[in-house]
This record gives C-alpha cells, sequence and structure tokens, in this order.
C-alpha cells in the first residue's frame, strides 16, 4: 500500500460528498490528527489529497483499515446505506436484487453490463452486483474492476452457482464473493459482508 495518492483514481464526482476526513478516522480510532497523517503517508490507510492537500478516505478503505488493525467498525458507518450497482440481463433477476437489498442499500440497476460499466465513474458504487452480464463473463468482469486503479476500491459480489474449488453459495473472491442465485439471505448477509455493515 501507497501513500496518499492525487490526481488518477481521485473519487467521481459523486464519491467526493461523500468522503471521510482525517479528523473523523482520528475520532474512530481514537488518536490524535498527526497519527492519522502519519498512517496515511506510510500506507496504512488508503486515501489522497485534495487540491487544498487535505487527506480525504473513501468509506470502504476506512472500514479495510479498522478491520485490519483490530479497530471496532463505529456506528456512524453501519448506519450508512452503501451505493450498489446492480447488472443482470434477466428483469425478473434485477427485480429480486433491489427487493433484497432496498432496506440497507442504495441500488441503481442496469440490464446490460457495457451500460454499468459506463456509469461506474459518475455512480462511484461501494460494491458492484453482477448478475447474467452476458456477452461478458461475471469473474472476468470481477477481475478486471480489481485490476483497473479507478475501480479498485469496488467490491464485487457475482451471482451464479459456486465457484469450483471454492467452498459454498458465499465463496470468498478477493474482496467480494460469489452468491448462489435467489438465495436471499446469503447474499444479504454477503453484501452487509463486505461493506462493513455486519
Amino acid at each position: 500500500m501507497t501513500g496518499p495518492r492525487e490526481g488518477p483514481g481521485a473519487p467521481g464526482p459523486r464519491e467526493g460528498r461523500r468522503l471521510l476526513t482525517a479528523t473523523q478516522i482520528a475520532r474512530f480510532c481514537g488518536v490524535d490528527l498527526k497519527t492519522i497523517h502519519n498512517w496515511a503517508d506510510r500506507g496504512k490507510i488508503r486515501g489522497w489529497r485534495t487540491s487544498g492537500r487535505h487527506l480525504r478516505f473513501r468509506r470502504l478503505d476506512v472500514v479495510d483499515f479498522l478491520r485490519a488493525y483490530g479497530f471496532a467498525i463505529p456506528e456512524a458507518l453501519r448506519e450508512s446505506r452503501p451505493r450498489v450497482v446492480a447488472v443482470d440481463a434477466d428483469r425478473d433477476g434485477l427485480g429480486w436484487m433491489r427487493r433484497a437489498l432496498a432496506r440497507r442499500f442504495e441500488v441503481t440497476a442496469f440490464e446490460h453490463i457495457v451500460d454499468a460499466l459506463l456509469a461506474l465513474h459518475e455512480a462511484d458504487p461501494d460494491v458492484a452486483l453482477l448478475g447474467d452480464v452476458f456477452p461478458l463473463d461475471g469473474l472476468a468482469v470481477a477481475a478486471r474492476l480489481r485490476a483497473v486503479e479507478a475501480t479498485h476500491h469496488v467490491r464485487v459480489v457475482t451471482l451464479g452457482p459456486p465457484v469450483a474449488g471454492l467452498a459454498g453459495g458465499g465463496a470468498t473472491l478477493g474482496p467480494g464473493a460469489v452468491v448462489a442465485r435467489g438465495d436471499t439471505a446469503k447474499l444479504r448477509e454477503v453484501m452487509e459482508r463486505v461493506t462493513g455493515l455486519d
């Protein structure tokens, strides 16, 4: 992990309104502001500096940091509504995703993977939920989103049969998971886990 970034990879237009400050992170951790600046400069917590040199952090980067260093996830983060971009060529499947997640997530839905990918920068989601993404492969899309700096922070959850070699309908796939289609309870559980709501 590197220190605070500037320029490419910075948040999109909607994300900028949801960023956390160094002061907020210091309060979550019970440390002083200088400690947060030191942690960021050493790459312990992923963030970047604004043009005015102020530190800013995405919610999920803060969740990752808190979990990695044994801090409790504060109520302020648990009460937020993570943003989800859901895509499924099957309208019924898309409707199921919306209904399953409506209470705790802000869901933007697309029937075509290209439309979803084009909207990612503006939507700035915490999670990409991938159902039927024909003509592309969901696992390949997930891997590519993780490989690109601009979308590296996005958690990816895919729907479908369990992946060979991975256990169960909630199998881990990097920072996301594979969930069996139609398993509402597992989908909610996995989405809450990957976004720090659990």
